[in-house]
């Protein structure tokens, strides 16, 4: 199977069957998707950090050369400087609580800006994923599938949150789920286009796997882990770590195996 063949199989799954799932979750009752969406914020929390520091990172560096280190350094802060900059502007919002506090509207009008907001939002964020995903695997195969794994593994409490929005918004269940499908198959564009554009200049591609991990950083430092820190009791907190560690350990093996 081809590179862009691979490309395209893991960012079209991966999109639809994250949204597929947050669906199914939206069908349990209440107090079980408030029970297990935490653990699966720890885990992707862990997941993002591992692919950033011991995947993304130490591969950008090696492809980069020793030399241009501190350029891989410049790009990785760059590029959490520009993902700040996104999420100031509201075109990237990310929410993990169920309903989310972010969005938590006034009125009906203001439910439905939220709804049309997040699609735009999402679909922006997810045609970015699919670049960094499209980045990795043109650097190395096995890193594209970690990649792939650590997007998998926060698109799904993303994806609730999102469906959330769009039913408080005044879509139907179905409506919503079709939406939150469509919307993040525009992984798969984005992916194709950075395809053919990197294969052009692939002197940029280590500078393009330091934006991919700052974009992780970003995410697991910016974003879940202050929601992790609204859980403050002993017992949360070491399932907490643990998680977040088996995340760290999932990309870890995962990675190590490819190789």
């Amino acid at each position: 199977m081809s590179t862009l063949a691979l490309i395209v199989l893991l960012t079209s799954l991966g999109g639809a069957v994250s949204a597929t799932i947050a669906g199914a979750f939206l069908l349990l009752p209440e107090r079980q998707r408030h029970h297990v969406l935490p653990h699966l914020v720890s885990f992707a929390t862990g997941a993002l950090l591992g692919a950033a520091l011991l995947a993304l990172l130490p591969h950008a560096i090696e492809a980069a050369g020793s030399g241009n280190a501190h350029k891989v350094g410049l790009a990785l802060v760059l590029g959490i400087l520009a993902f700040f900059i996104l999420e100031k502007l509201v075109l990237w919002r990310h929410c993990h609580d169920d309903p989310c506090e972010a969005h938590a509207p006034q009125d009906h009008h203001r439910d439905r800006a939220s709804a049309i907001m997040i699609l735009w939002g999402d679909g922006f964020h997810n045609a970015l994923d699919g670049v960094l995903i499209a980045a990795a695997f043109m650097t190395d195969i096995h890193l594209g599938i970690v990649t792939a794994i650590a997007v998998f593994a926060h698109e799904v409490p993303q994806e609730m949150g999102d469906l959330a929005i769009l039913i408080n918004g005044g879509m139907s269940r179905g409506r919503a789920l079709a939406m939150n499908v469509a919307v993040s198959l525009t992984s798969v564009v984005g992916a194709v286009i950075a395809y053919f554009a990197l294969a052009r200049a692939m002197q940029v591609l280590p500078y393009a796997i330091a934006v991919a991990a700052s974009s992780f950083l970003y995410i697991s430092v910016a974003d879940l882990i202050p929601g992790l820190h609204r859980r403050v009791d002993a017992k949360a907190s070491v399932q907490q770590v643990a998680l977040i560690l088996l995340g760290m350990a999932f990309i870890y093996v995962s990675h190590s195996l490819a190789h």
